[in-house]
């Protein structure tokens, strides 16, 4: 068996681990096939799930259960990054083609509005969405969003380099152990995230600048800013004080035992209550 067939079987393991009935479905846009898979009940408000990079929209499964109660729940395989998303002959450049994409997916899932929630760079994809296409979002969840606020530590970018020269399989894992502190993550899934950064077939990553200040003035969507106190990306409280600058009226929560690199899935329970108020 190939990298990339193993890669596919442990994706397909962990969402054998969503506990809910979950609907595969294949969007079909200008920009390919997007996977999206979706759970809960189908009259009920759409939650558009981006997962962070390499995670795929299976990270969810500790929290699909809950969200599925209230929400039909929509979690997306991020085009160009790994997944079972396909990308087609035309390929995302741009950020512009990135938030087209975006666009794209949610008529094609006749969602002229939705609630949006991103983890990492999913929330940075999420928040430049909103800021430019604020009457789709009906609200906004961003979850430890890395350069949307403020700066990466230089601690974690020393860290990451090595994965970004030449990434594989043991590095992937020793760098995400190390930033988690060696907590317990589901292995099913933390294959699929080392052996995805081993041998996926990945376009180039296109990153939404931090936004400016001023792109903040009047933005109306209502916002959720959840942080990890044990994030080794940022600092919590530097990056909520910088939330609060920008964004006064946004709720900004801290979870003080988690680490970037374990939500969704950690602290599942405190994160789930905080996405369901």
């Amino acid at each position: 068996m190939s990298t990339l067939d193993e890669f596919y079987t442990a994706y397909d393991r962990v969402l054998q681990k969503w506990p809910v009935e979950v609907e595969v479905l294949d969007v079909e846009t200008a920009y390919g096939t997007t996977r999206v898979n979706a759970c809960g009940p189908v009259g009920g408000p759409p939650l558009v799930l981006l997962p962070g990079a390499g995670a795929t929209s299976t990270v969810w499964f500790a929290n699909v259960e809950a969200l599925a109660r209230k929400y039909r729940v929509y979690a997306v395989d991020l085009m160009g990054d790994v997944g079972r998303s396909v990308p087609g002959e035309r390929s995302i450049g741009s950020v512009e083609e990135l938030l087209n994409w975006v666009t794209a997916v949610l008529d094609e899932l006749n969602l002229p509005t939705a609630a949006l929630c991103g983890h990492s760079y999913g929330a940075m994809i999420a928040l430049a969405y909103a800021l430019r296409n604020e009457r789709r979002v009906d609200a906004l969840t961003l979850l430890d969003p890395n350069s949307c606020f403020g700066s990466m530590s230089p601690r974690y970018l020393l860290h990451a380099i090595p994965i970004l020269l030449s990434t594989n399989e043991t590095r992937q894992r020793r760098f995400v152990e190390w930033e988690t502190g060696g907590l317990r993550l589901d292995p099913d899934w933390l294959d699929v995230l080392a052996l995805g950064a081993a041998d996926f077939p990945k376009a180039k990553t296109i990153v939404p600048k931090r936004p400016k200040p001023g792109a903040f003035t009047n933005f109306g969507v209502a916002t959720t800013v959840v942080l990890a106190g044990e994030s080794k990306v940022h600092n919590a409280a530097t990056i909520e004080s910088a939330v609060r600058a920008v964004l006064p009226q946004a709720r900004t929560v801290i979870l003080g035992s988690a680490t970037h690199h374990g939500l969704p899935m950690h602290p599942a329970a405190e994160l789930n209550e905080i996405l369901l108020s």
